[in-house]
């Protein structure tokens, strides 16, 4: 490399390093971004993207099937595994390579390869020509974070499968086993027994969608046992008995009972822990719980000029939360005054069917914090929209201070409740209250009408139920 001195290295570029790295260089900076693998990290690659591209070919070969509620006629309904798959990684390609040029466009120097710190203010870079050292004034870690495995429960990628392989499955599962009830497990337990899969889910703990308000985690339940899905809270998978080429003994205990169930195949998603490792980050003086990198809320290691965003730095293991540290500590580096992230206004999204999505406290969670609330619920089955798109399940629910009117928390399980969240999302950002939300006039018809009427009966207003 003909310069290797920099402002700013960012070491890995998923959505938290690939957006601090051009935010850094809009501001002037030289910038590289060192990627072992793929730009775009886990979420464009192996995450985010494509699942949302499986799970889209599910929604519609859901909905073909439902054809005739609609005065609709379609036969020989089926589907190809493989060319779903193909589209789903087409998806991804197209939005990889997008950062590439978008890293052109903002001249970021880009370099695959595998970096460690080595000293203050250097990273050595090993790639296929060699090793080379870079400096610069500050360093960003935004390596992410990869599927944990549990002792006994490892994936082999023939019968047992982490979301890696489920992305790209060899077979389409008959009888599948999901372990675990967060995110990924649903996502991909939805996805499966779309098509066609007998599908278990495992959750260790008392209800599935565990971060979720516990009323959306049990409407959510009902919709997937609807389905044909089979649900175990307060359970969990104690062994694996694999039998190459023909499938898993699973070991589950519920109620201090240990049973057996034959599956095909089983997808582990159990959690994540921080790719931590030779970085160099513990003999640069920085401290490690439990994987991840513990920093203040401007993402400061507290090892001078270093970083850690994303993934790697802790919950919420959100590819939005990501990107706006990038953002935050890309303007930090720069000079500017920046806002630290706060992650009681970061939204969680689920595309499971129905989806759920979510910002704030949970109902329990603002009774704990000692809150007195004002709890408002619309359903579904009373919007116009919902109804005429065939999709009257779901609901909308939300949590204010009784004494401030302020809007602690907002939850949604229902068709397309994903792209409706930022609107609440919106509001916490602002602060707004029950009478901000109660004044705003909504479109109609909209699903998004139910967030004013959830608003309205919060305080015994709703018009429409």
């Amino acid at each position: 490399m003909a310069d290797s001195n920099f402002d700013m290295i960012v070491i890995g570029a998923g959505p938290g390093g690939y957006v601090a790295a051009i935010r850094g260089a809009q501001l002037g900076l030289k910038v590289a971004c060192v990627e072992r693998e793929h730009l775009g990290g886990i979420c464009l690659n192996w995450g985010c993207i494509p699942t949302k591209a499986l799970l889209r070919s599910a929604e519609v070969y859901h909905l073909m099937h439902r054809a005739k509620d609609f005065g609709l006629s379609a036969g020989q309904i089926g589907y190809d595994l493989d060319a779903v798959v193909k589209r789903s990684r087409g998806v991804a390609k197209q939005l990889s390579g997008g950062i590439g040029h978008l890293f052109k466009k903002n001249k970021v120097t880009s370099i695959m390869g595998e970096a460690k710190l080595a000293g203050k203010g250097k990273v050595t870079v090993k790639t296929d020509k060699g090793t080379e050292t870079l400096t610069a004034k500050a360093i960003v870690v935004a390596t992410g974070a990869r599927a944990r495995e549990l002792p006994g429960l490892e994936a082999d990628g023939d019968l047992v499968w982490t979301y890696k392989t489920a992305l790209t499955p060899p077979r389409m599962p008959k009888k599948l086993l999901v372990i675990g009830s967060g995110a990924i497990g649903i996502e991909f337990a939805s996805f499966f027994n779309t098509l066609g899969a007998n599908t278990t889910v495992v959750e260790v703990m008392d209800r599935i969608l565990p971060v979720e308000d516990a009323e959306i985690s049990a409407f959510a339940k009902k919709q997937f046992v609807k389905q044909g899905m089979t649900i175990l809270e307060k359970a969990g998978v104690k062994r694996l008995d694999r039998k190459p080429g023909v499938g898993v003994t699973a070991h589950i205990e519920k109620d201090g009972k240990i049973t057996t169930e034959e599956f095909d195949t089983v997808i582990s998603a159990v959690g994540i822990v921080g790719n931590v490792e030779n970085l160099g980050l513990e003999e640069a003086g920085v401290k490690i719980d439990r994987t991840h990198v513990v920093t203040d809320e401007f993402c400061r290691t507290g090892v001078e000029g270093l970083y850690a965003i994303g993934d790697i730095a802790g919950a919420p293991w959100l590819a939005h939360k990501a990107s706006h540290e990038g953002v935050m500590v890309a303007e930090l580096i720069a000079g500017l005054h920046a806002h630290p992230i706060k992650p009681g206004s970061i939204a969680g999204c689920t595309y499971c069917h129905p989806q759920v999505a979510s910002v704030g406290m949970t109902e329990a969670k603002a009774k704990e914090a000692g809150y007195e609330v004002k709890v408002g619920r619309f359903p579904f089955i009373g919007n116009g929209k919902a109804i005429a798109l065939g999709e009257p399940e779901g609901m909308v629910k939300t949590v204010f201070d009784a004494k401030t009117g302020e809007l602690l928390g907002a939850h949604m399980v229902g068709a397309e409740v994903t792209e409706m969240i930022q609107g609440y999302v919106i509001g916490r950002q602002l602060e707004t209250t029950e009478e901000d939300l109660m004044h705003t006039v909504f479109p109609h018809p909209t699903l998004s009408e139910m967030m004013h009427e959830s608003v309205l009966d919060a305080y015994g207003r709703a018009i429409h139920f």
